[in-house]
């Protein structure tokens, strides 16, 4: 099958042609987004109003209770994206709380993606091999009419824009049919009127957190069909209210945007559940009246660490609300977290192409200061030829333009040290090898020290970046994306899904995949998803924890 022969793995975020693709990408589409911004485009090219999309009106629904289900973060490795699909597209789930009672769950009448489809960039053919082809083998195709297949509606995240949005738009934005589901999405933001007093709004931030003023002005729209008592699920494609926490001044930034203008003076306190994705775990906030804010990016892409939470134990809104909102749970919880980070202890075999960038750089100082001649006087050389100090201060600059902080104090320590240690391992491998090798005739014997010195700094270069990206969050609480993605952990996946009753009220599941199968197997059975799992040592979907409920 064409799905079988594309089961990519993790992205390899320390790769080096992949660090210049993303890093190019995300030049362009910043410059670009700053000066091009496409929901403009689309608002101002497109003659017929955008309306909510009314699921009792526009889809035939049994009688009884409306189910959503909420994946964020997709179409990064196969076996990751394919087992969260898969879970999700099955007819039910039975799931077991902590008290051992059962909670039989439905898949959704309607799917919710909340952002970043597709890593590391946005491409066509990204789109096809990492989103469509494992949500087309866990869901076939049916031949259902359009009003009874359920519905796909998607966020789109900062990946989904470093192309401007094009591919998302051709994607989503079509009428197009993926898998079992289909796509009746026509802008990069949507409202659902959902049964029983419940709306879901979808919004589009770009790449600067914030929205643009057609989209202010239909949900203004939107907000005037409110009837009394109505609530609302806010999708975001990022959690605003961790970042503000851990970054502070993000906070002043997010009160002059539209989107808190939206939360605040459009919605006014209807927002019952804040849902986002971007950070690639599962967390949970609970407010006063049981507002929720979930963080809930675990759809297949890489994990991220929970263990750096001591800002966001407790939230705070700066705004006349003044609301309160606690930490309830983590998954992976804190300890699993620390834990895993001390795989960075073995950076250089999860990430071997990485090697080739210190080797280069290791073999560039030390050449630049003679260091392949030997002799003592290293710090002489460093000091008095031109062409070597300024590689060191280049060295010392990237470094230090890499440390993962708002802290300018602890970027140029933490920067400089970390650059300051790949310098001094550069000249030590590079004087090593020399004194090693026995004098020989030039110029056998500098060529020697330089191939030995590449391969000094193939296995030293990656060695002190493990080793810094776990002291760096393990102690400091910083570089959780580096650190993370530099492991590429497929498992501890978990996507939401929601129920709402007759009665209003909502039932919140937060399932989770704490191992998912690396061994796959064609399904014998017709009609289902195409592999089913052939690895003894996953787990099935399970409760992270008890079902929340708004009443």
């Amino acid at each position: 099958m064409a799905q079988d022969r594309e089961r990519l793995p993790m992205v390899g975020w320390f790769d080096p042609p992949q660090l210049v693709r993303t890093g190019l990408q995300v030049m362009v589409s910043t410059a670009l987004g700053r000066h091009s911004d496409r929901r403009l485009i689309e608002a101002l090219t497109t003659a017929e109003p955008l309306e909510p999309f009314d699921c009792e009106a526009q889809m035939d629904l049994p009688d009884g209770p409306f189910w959503v289900d909420y994946i964020s973060d997709t179409g990064d490795g196969w076996n990751s994206t394919y087992a969260v699909a898969s879970a999700a597209a099955q007819p039910e789930l039975t799931l077991a709380d902590s008290k051992g009672a059962t909670h039989r769950t439905e898949r959704g009448n309607v799917l919710v993606l909340g952002g970043d489809q597709v890593y590391p960039i946005a491409a066509r053919q990204e789109y096809q091999r990492r989103f469509v082809a494992p949500f087309t083998a866990a869901f076939p195709t049916r031949s259902l009419p359009e009003r009874k297949r359920p519905k796909m509606f998607a966020v789109p995240g900062n990946h989904d824009w470093y192309d401007s949005l094009a591919a998302f738009t051709r994607l989503f934005c079509q009428n197009r049919t993926i898998g079992g589901w289909h796509a009746p999405q026509r802008r990069s933001y949507f409202a659902l009127k959902l049964p029983y007093g419940w709306w879901l709004l979808g919004t589009d931030v770009q790449l600067a957190a914030d929205i643009d003023q057609p989209q202010v002005d239909f949900f203004r729209r939107v907000a005037g069909q409110f009837q009394s008592g109505d609530r609302v699920i806010l999708c975001n494609a990022d959690p605003h209210w961790i970042n503000a926490a851990i970054y502070g001044n993000l906070d002043q930034e997010y009160n002059e945007h539209n989107l808190h203008f939206l939360e605040t003076q459009v919605l006014k306190g209807r927002v019952a559940v804040f849902l986002a994705g971007d950070l690639h775990h599962y967390r949970r906030h609970e407010g006063p009246k049981k507002v929720q804010k979930i963080t809930a990016g675990g759809g297949g892409a890489f994990l991220h660490p929970t263990h750096p939470d001591k800002e966001v134990r407790v939230l705070q809104e700066h705004d006349p609300r003044g609301r309160e909102f606690v930490l309830r749970q983590s998954f992976p919880s804190v300890e699993e977290s620390r834990r895993l980070t001390w795989g960075n202890l073995l950076f250089l075999i999860k990430n071997p192409s990485f090697g080739i960038l210190t080797a280069i750089l290791y073999v560039f100082i030390s050449g630049s200061v003679g260091a392949f001649e030997g002799g003592w006087d290293l710090f002489t050389r460093i000091v008095t030829t031109p062409l070597t100090s300024l590689v060191v201060s280049i060295t010392l600059l990237g470094y230090v333009l890499f440390t993962d902080t708002h802290d300018t104090r602890y970027k140029v320590i933490a920067g400089a040290l970390h650059g300051a240690a790949n310098i001094v391992a550069a000249f030590a491998v590079s004087w090593w090898m020399r004194e090693l090798i026995p004098d020989m005739r030039e110029p056998l014997d500098t060529l020697l020290v330089a191939l030995f010195t590449f391969l000094g700094g193939w296995v030293v270069g990656p060695t002190i970046m493990g080793l810094y990206l776990l002291v760096s969050l393990n102690v400091f609480g910083r570089h959780a994306n580096e650190a993370f993605s530099a492991l590429a952990i497929p498992h501890f996946k978990n996507f939401l899904r929601l129920r709402i009753d007759p009665d209003g009220t909502l039932s919140i599941f937060p399932i989770g995949l704490r191992q998912v199968p690396q061994k796959w197997k064609e399904n014998p059975q017709r009609g289902g998803p195409g592999f089913v799992s052939d690895d003894p040592s996953a787990t099935p979907p399970h409760l992270i924890e008890d079902p929340i409920e708004l009443r």
